[in-house]
């Protein structure tokens, strides 16, 4: 198999920065098919209380998630990593059908094989409603804010 993606593991605290932004940068295109090709085919995810297996359900999850989180756009920080894991924490802002605003927290902890994709999803993340005017995720982030970190709440 052909399939990469750098950089490749073991991380250091730059290439884990990288991938972490690497990431964020793909899951703000909201492009299912896209992000799944950072996956491994047989990947397995936890994602709140929903179990994924395989790129082929990454695509229909990601699909229902983005018609259904609107206006999504995520901002990722690198909180640990040693070898072939990493773990983040990240936020994100959307909003649903009846234009009701979210940010929602989480943590991920991410496994690579060593080519660089990712194995292995966990996702614990929480929600909480926003007014419009709270909003401080605008779009994918740009680069001179690369490794900045948003506040906790």
């Amino acid at each position: 198999m052909s399939e990469s993606r750098p950089p490749y593991p073991p991380f250091t605290p730059e290439t884990a920065r990288q991938k972490v932004q690497a990431a964020e940068d793909a899951w703000n295109t909201r492009d299912p098919q896209r992000v799944a090709l950072a996956y491994t085919p047989d990947s397995r995810w936890r994602n709140r209380d929903t179990f994924v297996s395989g790129r082929e359900e990454i695509v229909a999850f990601l699909t229902k998630k983005w018609e259904r989180e609107q206006d999504y756009a995520l901002r990722k920080s690198l909180w640990g990593f040693r070898e072939d894991r990493i773990a983040v924490r990240f936020q994100y802002e959307w909003h649903d059908a009846d234009g009701r605003w979210w940010r929602s927290y989480g943590n991920e902890l991410w496994e690579f094989d060593g080519r660089g994709l990712m194995r292995r999803r966990e996702a614990s993340i929480n929600d909480v409603a926003i007014a419009e005017a709270d909003r401080r995720i605008h779009g994918p982030r740009p680069e001179e804010e690369y490794g900045v970190e948003l506040p906790l709440q």
